[in-house]
C-alpha cells in the first residue's frame, strides 16, 4: 500500500469517527509536515479534511501552513506521525493503517503520549523563550473534574427536588433547573437591587453533558410551573369559546354592524414559551403574556436551528431579556406595533458538547457570559437501572407543582419582595468576585470578564429565589405582628397607616447568614463550569486559549509559589514541565505574575475589580 493510498484510509477513519486528531498547534504543525514529507502537494486536500473537523478550522490558515511545509521541509518527521496522532486521539485503526503506522513508528518517537480524554503537547519551551506556539488542547472533558456543588441545608422545597438526583452531578443540575424554573415563575414580584438597577430571578442556565450523562432529569423541573402555564392555557381557552361566539353573533349582523364595536380576540397568554420559534413568535408569545415566561428545551439544537432560520434570528431577544430591556416589534401588515416595557424571561437547556457552538458561535455573542453553564461528567461505568426506585417522578414532581402554584399565589397576592442584604454581605460578595475577577486574567485573560460580572448578577437572583424559599415555609409569613420575622418587614417607604390597615405591597426580604454562603458557595464552582465551557468556542481576542486545567493548575498553587512547587504541582496533575513552565512565562509577560526576587519566586499582580486591570 503506498502513502496516499495509507492516508487517504486513515482519513476515511478519522472523518467517520468525527475526531480532531491535532487540536493543539505544535500537533497541526507536525501533520502538516508528516503529510507534505510523505505525500506532497498530493496530501493538501487529506491535510484539509483532517483540519476541518477542529472546531478553530480556518481553511486560509490552514493553506499557509501546508504551503510553508511543503516549502521548507521537515525530513524526520513522517506519516506514522500521522496515525500517532489519531491512535492518541482514540481514532480505531483498519488493519492496513496500524501496519504501516509500525512501520513509520520510529519517525514518530516523540508523538503526544495516549490519555483518555487528552493529549497533551510536548514541546520544548524553557524558561525565557517564546511560548507563542504552545497550547492546552481542549476537549469535551477536562484532565481533572470539575467541581459539584458543596452540601447545603436548601429551603425545604429544593432539598426535595434534588433529593431525587442519582448523582452529585444529576442533584447540582436539579437545583440550578428548580432556580431557574421558581426564579422564572416568581418574575416581577422579586426582586434584588444591583448595579444600579432592580434584578428579577430570570435566569438562563445550559447544561451541558454527553449523551446519556443522565441531562435528562432537568424534563422533571418542568412539571414544577406546568400548573401555572395550564391555567393561562384553560383561561385562554374560555375566552376564545366566548369570543367564537360573539364573533358569530357580530358577524350575522349584516349592516347592523355599523353600529356595534367589534368583539376583541383575546391575547394568547402561555408560560411555557417554545424554543421552535421564529423572532416575531418569540417576541409575540412573550407581549401576549406581559413580557414573562420561560423557555425549557432538552435539546439545544431546537432553539439554535430556530435562530439560524430565515426568520429567526432572536438571539438578541435572548440578551436584551436577561437585562429586561424592552422588546418591541413592527409589523406592515395593518400597521401593527406592539412593545413590553419590561421582560422577565427566563431560559432553561440542555445539550451536547457539539451543540454550544451552535448555538453560542463565540465568547463574543453575548449569551456566553449570561449563561449559567454546568458540564455534567460522561457516564464511565455501567449502572443497573432495575434498582432505581419505582417512585413515579412525574406524579411526584406535579405534587410539588401544585404545592408551589399556591405558594406564588400568595407571593403575588402580597406584591414586590426586594432582597435586600446587609453591609457585611455585600463586603463578602465583593471579596469574593474581586478574587475571581483577578483568576479570571491569570486564565483567561480578559475573555472571562463579562462573564465574572454576569455571573454576579445571577447569584443576585439566585439569593432572591432562595430567600423567598425559605420565607414561604412560614405557614404564616405575612402574619408579621403576631409571627415576627426580621427576614420579612414591610418596605420601609409604606405608610404607618397602611401597615396598620394591612395594606402592604412591597416587602423587605433579608436572607440568612446560612443560606446567603449557600448561595454563595455556587460561584467558584460555576466559574469553573463557564471556563471549561469556554474552551469549545473559538478563541477571540487571543489565540492561545485553554481550558478549565490551566485555571485549576494555578488556583492549586495559590497567590504566592516557587518556581520548584509550579514544576511538582504540574507533576502531580499530569501536565508536563514544558507547558507549565510556558504558561508562566506567558503570565509574567503579560504581567498578571511578577517574579518578586528574580529567583523563582512569584505572586499575583494584585488586579482591580473596578476596571480589570493590572495595579
Amino acid at each position: 500500500m503506498n502513502d496516499i493510498e495509507s492516508l487517504r484510509r486513515l482519513t476515511e477513519t478519522v472523518e467517520t469517527a468525527g475526531t480532531d486528531i491535532a487540536p493543539t498547534y505544535i500537533e497541526y504543525i507536525k501533520l502538516a509536515f508528516a503529510i507534505a514529507t510523505d505525500c506532497g502537494e498530493a496530501g493538501r486536500d487529506y491535510f484539509h479534511r483532517i483540519c476541518r473537523l477542529s472546531a478553530k478550522y480556518q481553511r486560509e490558515h490552514a493553506e499557509r501552513i501546508f504551503s510553508n511545509a511543503l516549502t521548507t521541509k521537515h525530513g524526520d518527521v513522517h506519516l506514522g506521525t500521522v496515525f500517532h496522532l489519531a491512535e492518541a486521539a482514540g481514532v480505531a485503526l483498519t488493519y492496513e493503517n496500524v501496519v504501516n503506522s509500525r512501520k513509520n513508528a520510529k519517525n514518530a518517537a516523540h508523538a503526544p503520549r495516549k490519555s483518555s480524554t487528552h493529549t497533551h503537547a510536548y514541546n520544548n519551551v524553557h524558561e525565557g523563550e517564546s511560548a507563542d506556539s504552545e497550547e492546552l488542547l481542549k476537549g469535551s472533558e477536562p484532565l481533572h473534574p470539575l467541581p459539584t456543588f458543596l452540601e447545603a441545608d436548601w429551603p425545604e422545597l429544593l432539598i426535595r427536588i434534588i433529593s431525587h438526583g442519582t448523582s452529585k452531578a444529576q442533584r447540582d443540575v436539579l437545583l440550578l433547573g428548580a432556580m431557574t424554573v421558581l426564579g422564572a415563575s416568581m418574575e416581577r414580584y422579586v426582586r434584588c437591587p444591583y448595579g444600579g438597577q432592580y434584578q428579577y430571578p430570570c435566569m438562563q442556565e445550559f447544561t451541558i453533558a454527553p449523551s446519556t450523562s443522565g441531562k435528562r432529569v432537568l424534563s422533571y423541573v418542568r412539571l414544577l410551573i406546568m400548573p401555572i402555564h395550564d391555567e393561562l392555557r384553560l383561561q385562554f381557552s374560555e375566552k376564545m369559546k366566548v369570543y367564537k361566539k360573539e364573533k358569530a353573533a357580530y358577524d350575522a349582523m349584516g349592516k347592523e354592524r355599523a353600529k356595534a364595536e367589534a368583539p376583541e380576540k383575546p391575547v394568547n397568554k402561555m408560560f411555557l414559551i417554545s424554543g421552535n420559534n421564529t423572532g416575531t413568535g418569540i417576541l409575540q408569545n412573550i407581549m401576549d403574556s406581559d413580557g414573562t415566561g420561560l423557555i425549557l428545551e432538552t435539546e439545544a439544537d431546537t432553539i439554535s436551528t430556530a435562530i439560524g432560520s430565515d426568520y429567526g434570528n432572536w438571539s438578541d431577544t435572548l440578551r436584551k431579556a436577561f437585562d429586561h430591556d424592552r422588546l418591541s416589534y413592527n409589523r406592515r401588515t395593518n400597521e401593527e406595533y406592539k412593545e413590553t416595557k419590561k421582560t422577565y424571561l427566563a431560559v432553561l437547556i440542555s445539550g451536547t458538547p457539539g451543540q454550544v457552538k451552535a448555538l453560542i458561535p463565540s465568547s463574543e455573542n453575548g449569551l456566553f457570559a449570561r449563561q449559567i453553564f454546568y458540564y455534567m461528567p460522561g457516564i464511565c461505568k455501567w449502572v443497573n437501572q432495575f434498582d432505581n426506585c419505582e417512585e413515579d417522578l412525574e406524579a411526584v414532581f406535579t405534587a410539588m407543582g401544585l404545592e408551589w402554584k399556591k405558594k406564588l399565589d400568595l407571593l403575588k397576592k402580597h406584591g414586590i419582595h426586594t432582597l435586600r442584604l446587609t453591609d457585611e454581605q455585600k463586603q463578602e460578595f465583593n471579596t469574593l468576585f474581586s478574587s475571581i475577577f483577578l483568576r479570571s486574567g491569570i486564565a483567561n485573560e480578559k475573555e472571562m470578564y463579562s462573564s465574572v460580572a454576569r455571573l454576579a448578577v445571577n447569584i443576585c437572583r439566585m439569593m432572591s429565589v432562595v430567600a423567598v424559599l425559605r420565607i414561604l415555609e412560614n405557614p404564616q409569613p405575612y402574619e408579621f405582628k403576631t409571627s415576627p420575622t426580621h427576614n420579612l418587614t414591610p418596605d420601609k417607604g409604606i405608610p404607618a397607616d397602611n401597615i396598620a390597615d394591612g395594606i402592604i405591597t412591597r416587602w423587605d426580604v433579608r436572607i440568612s447568614s446560612e443560606d446567603f454562603h449557600a448561595v454563595l458557595n455556587l460561584v467558584k464552582p460555576l466559574y469553573c463550569h463557564a471556563t471549561h465551557i469556554l474552551s469549545f468556542l473559538p478563541s477571540t481576542e487571543i489565540s492561545h486559549r485553554t481550558n478549565a486545567d490551566r485555571d485549576s493548575f494555578f488556583e492549586s498553587l495559590g497567590m504566592k509559589f516557587t518556581r520548584a512547587q509550579l514544576l511538582e504541582q504540574a507533576d502531580a496533575m499530569g501536565i508536563n514541565p514544558n507547558t507549565a513552565t510556558s504558561w508562566l512565562q506567558r503570565l509574567l509577560k503579560r504581567g498578571l505574575l511578577v517574579n518578586v526576587d528574580g529567583k523563582g519566586n512569584y505572586e499575583r499582580a494584585r488586579v482591580c475589580a473596578c476596571e480589570g486591570a493590572p495595579e
